[in-house]
């Protein structure tokens, strides 16, 4: 079987597949390339890449709706990518139209084709910051034109925490914050995990490894410590599948990251 591309692109290049583009795919969006099609393609042959994808978004849907439900109206969503099938604005402005949401993503080409399709919706925005800087991300025009911190918020960390290594000091991006939103705020997170399956976990490992996205799993343990200062909502830290999911049984390839929400004390 011939190997996938070795190096997947987060930046604005046509020539090599890109991890926003590749979600967007995996998740039936119509925002790729051909190269980013050749490479899901071949990728779906001995991972089930399609499928972790459509689950962790099955969660991101799940969520917002619980925090719709609780009230909240405001959304911070780090990490986003394009805001593509089953966004955010979509699932909470279902829910209420008043829902406000701002995107946030690092990558240039992602955050002007964001603002695009965006653009005839004044209750969302996109902003192009590095999560790693909450003061950056908070401090945006869309941020503050948006969001109202002195009221409770949700942030949402899906999909989008293995990708800070250690030196990137998580545990102090999540806390950053956590800091700097009200009381009775929301935290919606996911986290890739090998304590369930380790060999499939390791093949998504190998595969990141090789190109400039690297990823990190991490424990239960480790990731319970990233929700320091929240309370969980039942049925706490668990596979992001099983969270207030009762629509069939899960699979092996279902049980690979953690999701919790958390109300911040």
């Amino acid at each position: 079987m011939q190997n996938p591309p070795r190096r997947v692109s987060t930046s604005g290049d046509l020539d090599r597949p890109n991890v926003a583009r590749l979600y967007d795919y995996y998740l039936g969006g119509a925002h790729n390339f051909a190269v980013d099609r050749a490479f899901a393609e071949q990728s779906m042959k001995s991972l089930p890449t399609d499928e972790l994808v459509q689950h962790s978004r099955a969660f991101l849907r799940r969520a917002v709706r619980v925090c719709v439900a609780a009230g909240i109206r405001q959304f911070l969503d780090l990490g986003s990518g394009i805001p593509t099938a089953g966004n955010v604005h979509e699932v909470a402005q279902q829910a209420d139209p008043t829902c406000r949401v701002v995107y946030v993503d690092n990558e240039p080409a992602t955050v002007a084709h964001g603002r695009t399709m965006l653009r005839d919706n004044p209750g969302a925005a996109i902003v192009e910051a590095d999560v790693r800087d909450p003061e950056a991300v908070l401090s945006s025009a869309e941020c503050r034109a948006m969001l109202d911190l002195t009221k409770p918020i949700a942030v949402l960390m899906v999909a989008i925490l293995p990708y800070l290594l250690e030196s990137d000091r998580p545990a102090e991006v999540v806390t950053a914050y956590r800091d700097a939103i009200a009381p009775g705020s929301y935290l919606v997170l996911t986290h890739l995990t090998d304590d369930a399956q380790p060999d499939l976990v390791r093949k998504l490992l190998d595969v990141a490894a090789s190109t400039q996205t690297p990823i990190v799993a991490r424990s239960q343990a480790q990731v319970r410590r990233l929700l320091e200062g929240f309370d969980l909502l039942e049925p706490g830290l668990v596979m992001s599948t099983r969270w207030r999911r009762d629509d069939g049984p899960e699979t092996g390839a279902e049980s690979v990251a953690y999701g919790a929400v958390g109300v911040k004390r």
